[in-house]
């Protein structure tokens, strides 16, 4: 097993998940199978209670893993499937030591960060990267170098390193390298402070790979060099790129590939990119736009939406257009006035969310997406609320969720049975892939192409039973529900242009090239929406 370990420094929030996860491309297209796994040194012991302000999204795996939004970056640039033993957090590895040592697995020994804690780290490591079937595992150390709480784990790192052989680790560090405005120069200080914390820690970096508006100069890369003992072709230049999905490509041309292969001692297999050269071209040409209205709480974040944002990047790129995607904040839609302005996009998005807030604000533009056939798509929560709103319509007066209103007079939306005497917060939700079973003859059929699906989900509320039968009577159609039938998944409006919303998480399973079909469908519906504009 050989090992590329991304450690980051100067500030958080460089991209060390989508670098990796370009690195992880990079080996791909020289023949080679990859795995990688996310390291957050937070003391929770998964992000499945975070605040979506605090971390953006919590992306969801097959097994029903709550993880950081880097996971989605891994399976979109790999295009794999990965588990929640691919994440591992400072509050599993303690906890799971304070459980050993109750149980007396240590024979009396002081128990201490080392070796107990790292030796820990090493063994999920090494566990993980055993049964993933690659050949190349990418680990990827949240936070930066210097933080106290990512100090176990890059110890471990470094302990791992001397356990291996030289040529089956390779450390990986990305920086910073600002522009001041005073001088317009490029300021390589942050760089050297720290590499230099780095080596403090016993850790020396293979390659440098320095994040800047723009490509670094040839004196800067110089600099670098110098101070940092890293030869000049391993300084590698990560400047901005307006697609995410051309970084693989951009850190290629810099040399990466052939470092690694050489830092590794990996057999040469050849190299093929151009398939995803190919999808990221065809993104980047398109010259038709779809506008989509993202009605949502959590709009000052918009990493909150990341893999809905993809995954219409994704459709649209499938579709020969670009998405051009407005927040809007539910809780500004209060009159008629506001209302009007959904009417000047070609679709409406209503995400997925917890709690009271903003929720009235939903309502009401999925009831102004049905009443003016402008193409929509709830997820989850915007599924739930859709149900919500068409009951509402059909004169059930008050009709609500009873996580909203718990004392409303119709329920549709109730609480899981399951969930009734959970107490716990944490991975306590309805999560992960379940199978769906679709009605043959239905929009849902059309756009999945067979009656048996799986998709993943996280939620604690569900339609109410009860009311299914009514909905259902006054013209409303669950076309998707779960194997036993007791679960209602999709919901469609026939008749209407596209009006369709899902209990799971489609967005979770796209990939560039290989669009979600649920959004596959909405770009069409909203491009010939759009298209229809250009018309008149």
């Amino acid at each position: 097993m050989k090992y590329v370990i991304m450690i980051g420094g100067v500030i958080s929030g460089l991209g060390k998940g989508i670098t990796t996860a370009s690195i992880g491309r990079i080996l791909q297209s020289r023949g080679y199978r990859v795995t990688a796994i996310k390291i957050d040194p937070y003391l929770n012991c998964d992000a499945g209670t975070i605040n979506p302000f605090e971390h953006g999204e919590i992306f969801v795996t097959d097994d029903g893993g709550e993880i950081d939004l880097d996971m989605g970056h891994y399976e979109r640039f790999l295009d794999v499937n990965l588990t929640k033993k691919h994440n591992i957090t400072t509050g599993q590895i303690y906890g799971e030591v304070i459980r050993k040592e109750r149980k007396g697995d240590y024979l009396g020994q002081t128990v201490q960060i080392i070796p107990h804690v790292t030796d820990l780290i090493k063994s999920r490591i090494r566990q993980v990267a055993s049964e993933s079937d690659a050949e190349i595992c990418l680990v990827e150390v949240g936070g930066t170098v210097g933080d106290i709480e990512s100090m176990p784990f890059i110890e471990a790192m470094r302990q791992l390193s001397l356990e291996e052989k030289h040529e089956d680790v390779a450390f990986v560090h990305l920086t910073l390298v600002p522009i001041l405005d005073v001088v317009g120069e490029q300021k390589t200080k942050p760089t050297q402070h720290s590499v230099k914390q780095l080596l403090a820690a016993g850790i020396s970096p293979d390659i440098l790979i320095c994040r800047s508006k723009i490509p670094l100069s040839e004196n800067a890369k110089r600099k670098i060099s110098l101070f940092c003992n890293v030869p000049e072709r391993a300084v590698i230049s990560a400047h901005d790129v307006g697609n995410v999905y051309r970084l693989p490509l951009l850190l290629d041309e810099e040399g990466l590939g052939d470092l690694l292969v050489e830092r590794l001692c990996l057999e040469n297999r050849g190299k093929n990119i151009s398939q995803w050269k190919k999808v990221v071209e065809q993104m980047d040409s398109a010259t038709k736009v779809v506008k989509i209205a993202m009605v949502g709480k959590y709009i000052r974040f918009p990493d909150t939406y990341l893999s809905i944002n993809e995954a219409l990047k994704h459709a649209a790129g499938a579709n020969n257009c670009k998405v051009e995607i407005d927040w809007i904040d539910a809780e500004q839609l209060r009159t008629n006035e506001d209302l009007d302005r959904l009417r000047s996009y070609d679709g409406v998005l209503v995400p997925g969310g917890f709690g009271q807030r903003g929720s009235e604000g939903k309502i009401a533009a999925i009831k102004h997406a049905r009443e003016h056939s402008i193409p929509f798509l709830g997820l989850c929560f915007g599924f739930q609320l859709a149900v919500v709103e068409f009951a509402r319509s059909i004169g059930l007066k008050g009709a609500n969720s009873t996580e909203l209103d718990p004392k409303t007079n119709h329920p549709v939306i109730d609480l899981l049975p399951e969930q009734k005497k959970v107490l716990e917060m944490g991975g306590t939700m309805r999560l992960g892939s379940h199978e769906i079973r679709i009605e043959r003859g239905s929009l849902a059929f059309r756009i999945y192409g067979k009656e048996r699906i799986s998709e993943r989900h996280r939620h604690r509320y569900e339609v109410n039973p009860k009311y299914i039968g009514r909905l259902e009577r006054k013209g409303l159609r669950f076309s998707g529900k779960s194997m036993d039938g007791k679960r209602m998944e999709i919901i469609e409006l026939p008749g209407h242009k596209f009006f369709l919303a899902t209990q799971f998480h489609p967005e979770f399973k796209s990939r560039p090239g290989k669009p979600a079909p649920v959004f596959d469908a909405f770009i069409k519906a909203s491009l010939a929406r759009a298209n229809s504009w250009k018309v008149k």
